[in-house]
């Protein structure tokens, strides 16, 4: 089943959207929090994106810019602007295709079914999906360029520091043992000294205070580490 998130906030037209899509077998998002998109986004793991450009606090063009930075699913515009400079800028700012106000909901519901065939069908070219970004309340994970965001500030990792974030935060909260982190990070860990893993910690920690994150990982003395979520 693919998921559709709605960035719409004319009650109406979101709830007939939504209520018509689900009507026909997709798994349909709201948006809530218009001051929260990115995130929402990221919570939801959509296939596919119907945004306006009028919202509040700030317009689809910027949303559409922003969910670029992680993904590149599919993302149609909807709005009652007309102009041909809207629909350039909607292109321009990374938008896949766009529909004016007032539509027919056959029509959306023949464009949403071609996007979602050019993007998943069986001749597609698959380019990075929302879960190739894990997001750990707004700390974004970039899995497949190995860095770090927060607050729209990124930082590059090396390979081994990214491995040892990822692990933390894939149990964010959690002690995280010393011997799953050695073997998550080195294929033998037999020739590993202790101390290299506490070097990386260190690193690691260091690199999230450049972000403005400060005492996230615990050391759990005889037990390991934890990456405590105190930011947000």
């Amino acid at each position: 089943m693919y998921r559709i998130f709605i960035v719409e906030d004319d009650t109406k037209i979101r709830d007939i959207l939504s209520d018509y899509l689900q009507k026909y077998g997709y798994d349909v998002v709201a948006a809530q929090d218009y001051r929260r998109i990115k995130e929402e986004f990221s919570a939801a793991q959509p296939n596919l994106v119907l945004l306006d450009i009028n919202l509040p606090w700030y317009d689809g063009f910027y949303w559409c810019r922003q969910i670029r930075t992680i993904s590149n699913v599919p993302i149609i515009f909807i709005s009652a602007r007309d102009g041909g400079m809207d629909q350039v800028m909607a292109l321009e700012n990374g938008g896949d295709d766009y529909m004016t106000k007032p539509f027919h909901f056959e029509v959306v519901l023949a464009k949403v079914k071609s996007v979602l065939r050019r993007a998943y069908g069986e001749y597609a070219v698959h380019a990075m999906s929302p879960r190739d970004v894990y997001d750990v309340g707004g700390l974004y994970l970039y899995r497949d360029q190995q860095s770090v965001e927060w607050k729209g500030k990124r930082l590059e990792l090396s390979k081994k520091e990214f491995l040892l974030l990822d692990c933390l935060a894939s149990k964010v909260n959690q002690i995280v043992s010393r011997e799953e982190l050695l073997e998550a990070l080195w294929d033998d860990t037999h020739f590993v000294d202790d101390n290299t893993l506490s070097v990386n910690v260190t690193r690691v920690r260091k690199k999230l205070e450049l972000l403005g994150i400060e005492r996230a990982i615990e050391t759990k003395r005889g037990q390991g580490y934890r990456l405590v979520q105190k930011w947000g």
